[in-house]
C-alpha cells in the first residue's frame, strides 16, 4: 500500500509550531510528468553503472511499500522537524 498522507511538523527557533498535511496521491498526479523523466533517468543510470534495472525498480518499490508508518525527526538547537508518513 502506498502512503496516503504525509504530516510535517516543525518548531521554529522562536518557539512557534507549524503543521502541514500533504496528501500523496494529488501531489503524485501533479508531478507525474517529472516522475516519468526521473524513471527514465534512473534507467539510464542503471545501464551506465551496470546495475540491473529490474532489481533497482524492485528495491525502489520495496522502499515505497515500507514507508507507511515511518517517523523521521530532526532537532538542531531550538528548531525541530518531524515527518510522519501514514
Amino acid at each position: 500500500m502506498i502512503p496516503q498522507l504525509v504530516t510535517v511538523r516543525w518548531r521554529q527557533g522562536d518557539g512557534r509550531r507549524r503543521r502541514l498535511w500533504v496528501p500523496v496521491l494529488p501531489v503524485l498526479l501533479m508531478l507525474s510528468p517529472l516522475l516519468a523523466i526521473a524513471v527514465l533517468g534512473g534507467l539510464v543510470a542503471c545501464l551506465v553503472y551496470r546495475i540491473s534495472p529490474t532489481g533497482a525498480l524492485r528495491a525502489a518499490g520495496g522502499l515505497l511499500w515500507a514507508l507507511p508508518g515511518a517517523r523521521v525527526e530532526f532537532v538542531q538547537g531550538r528548531t525541530a522537524l518531524l515527518v510522519i508518513v501514514r
